[in-house]
């Protein structure tokens, strides 16, 4: 793109590229023309006769949101789960009395390993790896994938972010699959993509007749998809995901509940298909929400471009630090997946005991509960929250009967279950 330098207060640089050539003040005057680093420049002078503006148009005062993108003006802020302390001042409780199974977050926390690695940081006064080649490296032993095609960030919002950067421009179109993860709808509108919502069927299954169809009329740049999906944990099976990998589309595959399905992940599949991304999370697996680690894998040809336009630190040195230390102890992980696994099978046994929810099987960590009998999901999800029991209300069309539940430990479920009986 073109730049413009600016040497003194009586001339004006203007660089052409061979994308395009800025408009200089007075085109009229240019005085020289000569090749800088296989750039034409061309300067030109400014003179205050020359000028033809009046000081009080210059002068003039403008609204702050007048800088600010038109397409941004409209667009609705995300809604984001609440942490501790602002839910314990909020429901006047302290936080250790409060259960938070709103969020699918790990109650059982990092190993101690991480712990012991935050309270012995050498270097938090250093700026981190921009490659983050210490976590790239435990994540290749760990997936079994080389590192070239992975690509860490400040979780798996910022790669979300980030690709749709690199792939789209203003007006491009984007297919979602509601109900699913709102972000991806979210940082269309941020960049401002265009949304081609193809509706799930009625078990939450992707629709891949009308899939195909939106692809062929709409002709959008990529699909986000969620496997195991969230709300619902339903999960995308290899015969309906090469499917759709053999449209011209570039699939975007978010596995961040995969460790709780009991399936592989596919990150390896990136190395035969082009047109695949595979996104994973230390949230949930790791009990690292709070630091915000994420990671992918890329084909060589689309990862290239994300090192380019990524920001250069964009993982801390304790977020790198904590995920290291994670990795380091494999038998912990297991065993806090193999526990919240079990508690989500025990979890969807007692809602189905329940006589005004329908919950529906799932991978992942929590459970989807279509709220019936009459009763208000809203106003069931306020019920729990005065005692101290957060679960996830949804406001959107799709969902608006639902609750979804986190998985957590025996002693939450059975706190959430007591609570239901005095609800009912």
């Amino acid at each position: 793109m073109g730049v413009s330098n600016i040497y003194n207060a009586a001339s004006l640089c203007l660089v052409k590229s061979k994308a395009n050539i800025h408009r200089t003040v007075n085109p009229q005057s240019p005085i020289c023309s000569f090749e800088v680093n296989h750039k034409r420049v061309i300067m030109a002078t400014i003179s205050a006769s020359s000028s033809t503006v009046p000081v009080e148009h210059v002068n003039q005062k403008l609204s702050g949101d007048s800088f600010i993108r038109p397409h941004l003006r409209n667009l609705s802020p995300y809604q984001p789960i609440l942490p501790f302390e602002v839910l314990s001042a909020k429901l006047g409780r302290k936080p250790e009395d409060i259960i938070k199974l709103d969020a699918n977050e790990n109650p059982y926390g990092p190993p101690q390993e991480v712990l012991e690695a935050l309270g012995s940081l050498k270097f938090p006064y250093i700026y981190p790896d921009p490659e983050s080649r210490q976590l790239r490296a435990a994540l290749a032993e760990d997936s079994g994938l080389e590192s070239d095609y992975i690509l860490v960030g400040c979780g798996c919002d910022e790669l979300i972010d980030l690709i749709m950067r690199c792939v789209l421009d203003p007006g491009d179109k984007i297919l979602d699959c509601p109900p699913t993860f709102t972000m991806y709808e979210f940082d269309a509108g941020v960049n401002a993509a265009q949304v081609v919502k193809v509706p799930r069927k009625p078990d939450f299954s992707l629709n891949i007749e009308l899939i195909a169809e939106a692809v062929e009329r709409e002709k959008p740049k990529c699909i986000f998809l969620t496997s195991p999906n969230n709300p619902d944990g339903s999960i995308i099976s290899d015969e309906v995901l090469l499917k759709i990998l053999d449209m011209p589309i570039l699939v975007v595959l978010d596995e961040a509940y995969i460790e709780f399905s009991g399936i592989e992940s596919r990150m390896k599949w990136v190395k035969k298909h082009d047109n695949l991304i595979v996104l994973r999370t230390f949230s949930k697996r790791a009990g690292l929400a709070g630091l915000r680690v994420g990671y992918g894998s890329f084909p060589l040809s689309i990862i290239e471009y994300l090192w380019r336009a990524k920001q250069p630190y964009n993982v801390s040195v304790a977020a790198e630090v904590a995920a290291c230390a994670a990795l380091q102890n494999p038998k912990y992980l297991e065993m806090v997946k193999e526990a919240l696994v079990q508690e989500r099978d025990r979890l969807f046994k007692l809602l189905k005991e329940v006589p005004f929810l329908n919950p529906y099987p799932s991978y992942s960590n929590f459970i989807l509960c279509e709220v019936t009998s009459g009763m208000d999901a809203k106003k069931l999800k306020d019920d729990l929250s005065k005692m101290g029991i957060m679960v996830r209300h949804y406001n959107n069309k799709e969902l608006k009967g639902y609750i979804r539940v986190t998985a957590g430990k025996p002693e939450q479920t059975n706190a959430l279950m007591e609570c239901l009986r005095h609800v009912s």
